[in-house]
């Protein structure tokens, strides 16, 4: 018989803090069934790094098997805006598809594209800064790493000045019905929200097609391969993703991360004397706290795995959180080492789905430790923060701090 799960998610303890529960799957096996969900949840990093590599486990199933056969009712209608966006995205297409979009994407997401946008960054960041180093005392999240990475998005796509406020809300309204439970509140701010993005980004993409400029939008409206282009459907779907996934993570590795060096002050000092280590330590905070804990795969085939016998249309859901404290490959994966090598981390994913943006988050995360680092030194925490209520996605309510110079 199989280990039913043995945490639960609504656990205000746990979500405060799932490392420690974590350890104590280690001791047997990080591999349990939940009879609620029907899925099961593997936590070792091999599991979790075989299985996003293993093309015999997809982000969709529907290409494969019906509603029917797997005994899924006919979509709301009422959820169909939020929806679009999942049918028409890149994050939830199997090869060849996603291969087609990925690829397409690609020519307009340059390398030289996001170079570019280095100088941009560092602006945004210093112009952010100039106004919290004027408060004197700042809710590190709020005044800055929430408004940094949805403004370098907005740039990078070519969202007007005027327009970029609606981004946050939109984003923030979307990804929570990514959670395993949501409210019915919730879930039509959602739809509503993803309504009005959709609507926005075809109107831009079209006034892009009319009039090109120097941002992402054009090059998304005027990419081609071999005669084949982005839909508008498609193009909203891509720009969607680029904002979820390019600032939510921004933000939690930003706000995770600086309570974790709060919390580990000899690490904060041997980071603001070694600012040569920052690229190091960030890929240490992305593993040491984990901004996406879970993400889901179907089996697209009957298979064995491990031993467990996994039926056409089963879901499973990998536990990147847990997957990046697993003893048998970090040593002392409880204490934070900056300087950790090698660090094989899983936040980014793995395989084909590997994050379209890492090159870009890893560069703007560089831009905004170093900075902060340089410019306030003796920054301290005024109060400890608190996790939202959320597992999924993990991140903090605030984060107060006092800045000195």
């Amino acid at each position: 018989m199989p280990k039913t799960l043995s945490f639960d998610t609504n656990d205000p303890e746990f979500l405060q803090n799932p490392y420690p529960t974590y350890q104590q799957f280690f001791a047997d096996s990080p591999t349990f069934y939940d009879e609620i969900t029907k899925m099961w949840f593997f936590g070792s990093h091999h599991d979790v790094d075989t299985i996003l590599r293993d093309r015999r486990f997809g982000r969709s199933i529907l290409h494969v098997m019906g509603r029917e056969e797997l005994g899924l009712p006919e979509p709301n209608p009422e959820y169909a805006p939020f929806n679009k966006i999942g049918e028409h995205s890149m994050f939830d297409k199997e090869p060849p598809e996603h291969t087609r979009l990925r690829s397409l994407v690609h020519k307009a997401f340059t390398p030289r594209r996001i170079r570019d946008m280095q100088v941009h960054i560092q602006r945004i960041c210093d112009d952010l800064l100039d106004v919290a180093q004027a408060k004197g005392t700042i809710d590190l999240l709020d005044d800055f790493a929430i408004p940094l990475p949805v403004t370098v998005i907005a740039q990078l796509l070519g969202v007007p000045h005027e327009d970029r406020h609606k981004l946050r809300p939109w984003s923030n309204a979307i990804v929570k019905l990514y959670e395993l439970s949501h409210t019915p509140e919730q879930a039509q701010a959602a739809i509503d929200a993803s309504q009005a993005f959709n609507d926005y980004l075809i109107s831009l993409a079209e006034k892009r097609r009319d009039d090109p400029q120097d941002d992402l939008i054009t090059a998304l409206v005027m990419v081609e391969e071999a005669g084949d282009k982005l839909t508008l459907d498609e193009l909203v779907s891509t720009c969607v993703l680029l904002l979820n996934a390019g600032h939510e993570a921004t933000v939690n590795v930003v706000g995770n991360g600086f309570n974790a060096l709060f919390k580990h002050p000899d690490q904060l000092t041997k980071l603001k004397n070694s600012t040569e280590l920052i690229p190091t330590a960030i890929e240490e905070l992305m593993r040491y706290d984990s901004p996406l804990q879970l993400f889901r795969r179907w089996v697209l085939e009957d298979l064995t795995y491990a031993g467990i016998d996994l039926k056409q249309g089963t879901e499973v859901a990998l536990l990147f959180g847990c997957a990046n404290h697993d003893p048998t490959v970090f040593d002392d994966p409880m204490a934070l080492q900056l300087d950790r090598t090698p660090n094989p981390h899983i936040s980014f994913g793995g395989g084909v789905h590997f994050c379209l943006g890492a090159p870009l988050a890893r560069m703007e995360l560089q831009i905004v430790f170093e900075t902060l680092l340089r410019r306030f030194p003796d920054m301290t925490l005024i109060e400890q923060p608190e996790f939202h209520p959320s597992y999924v996605i993990r991140g903090l309510k605030a984060l107060p701090i006092q800045l000195t110079t």
